[in-house]
């Protein structure tokens, strides 16, 4: 086994000067999935090519979610595998800065961190290119997982990327099982990634291969529609079909109008922040943070609709607060300045 400060290279263990806090395992989440590279154009509204520059930055759902939950005074941890490169041990250095536990991260000899270049419409939309084939992400392999650090947290949050392609699927598939039996709150976003599947189909098959085991999903109204294949993400009817029995909580973001909420009690909407939208990179992944942290701190929130709103509407501000600068995991957002925007901001119509 190896201790807080160690850290470990595929069956190698690599000193290191990193010693994570203490985590709260009352209320610990812990994000399982890829921590890449964004390369963002520093000017929005052009093409890859015609873009003058790029910046980099951090990023990854899983791992922003990470960061984001601990910028909001929360506790969390982070498992998954980068290249053992200049990029993998930057990204190990930024969940350090950030208080992120990550004993869980390794790192690969063989593969190259993941990079995804980022191109900005001229509103903050994004469509991106991915270079892996394969990255280190793809390659974790379930004897690489600390189950330890799993079986302690309150909520363990994934995506779908780490289902596409194997060993990593069978990593995920084991992380979260040993998360379930554990008693773990199961939390799911599946960030559609459409051009890292095979096919629709596939990412279809995928997406939904894992969906009836999760306690929380998140989805947006684009997801809605490509689940559904093409049925209205607005009907209340077509959201619930998606809506399964064991299931605790079905969040929809609808971007700068904020979200609605579906539980076997009660569903209703909570508007949005008024923001400039400058780059919506990691907006969602602010949105689960918000809303994880919170739910870490009072599970109760489940069965109170007010409470629920409440930690809705802190959720919908932090996604807010993340589109006003570019790059990720760069705007995550304080608690002190999410309470901030919630007191100066009006929300959306």
């Amino acid at each position: 086994m190896c201790f807080y400060h160690c850290t470990i290279i595929q069956g190698r263990a690599l000193p290191s000067d990193n010693v994570p806090l203490e985590e709260d395992g009352s209320r610990l989440v812990v994000c399982f999935g890829e921590m890449l590279i964004d390369f963002v154009p520093t000017t929005s509204g052009l093409s890859l090519a015609e873009a003058p520059a790029f910046k980099k930055a951090p990023g990854g759902a899983p791992a922003n979610v990470a960061v984001g939950i601990s910028r909001l005074g929360g506790s969390s941890a982070f498992i998954g595998k980068v290249g053992e490169d200049e990029f993998g041990f930057m990204l190990a250095d930024i969940l350090m800065e950030n208080n992120v536990n990550k004993e869980g991260m390794r790192f690969d000899p063989g593969a190259r961190t993941a990079l995804a270049f980022v191109t900005l419409r001229k509103d903050g939309e994004r469509e991106f290119m991915f270079y892996r084939n394969p990255s280190a992400d793809m390659l974790l392999q379930p004897n690489e997982l600390d189950f330890e650090l799993i079986k302690k947290a309150k909520i363990f949050h994934y995506g779908s990327i780490s289902l596409i392609t194997e060993p990593c699927k069978s990593a995920h598939v084991a992380a979260a099982k040993a998360a379930k039996d554990a008693g773990v709150i199961l939390s799911y976003d599946p960030n559609l990634r459409l051009p890292l599947w095979p096919s629709a189909e596939s990412a279809r098959e995928g997406i939904f291969s894992i969906w009836d085991t999760a306690d929380i999903i998140k989805v947006s109204e684009e997801e809605i529609s490509f689940l559904t294949q093409g049925e209205d993400p607005y009907d209340d009817d077509v959201v619930r079909k998606l809506y399964h029995p064991n299931l605790k909580l079905l969040l929809v973001t609808e971007g700068p109008a904020g979200c609605r909420y579906y539980t076997k009690e009660f569903n209703g909407r909570v508007a949005g922040l008024r923001v400039e939208a400058v780059d919506t990179t990691g907006a969602g992944d602010a949105f689960v943070a918000g809303i994880l942290s919170q739910l870490a701190s009072d599970e109760s929130l489940l069965q109170n609709e007010g409470r629920l709103r409440e930690a809705l509407s802190f959720a919908n501000a932090c996604g807010a607060l993340t589109v006003t600068e570019r790059g990720a995991i760069p705007a995550l957002p304080t608690r002190e300045a999410v309470l901030s925007a919630m007191l100066l901001k009006p929300a959306a119509a």
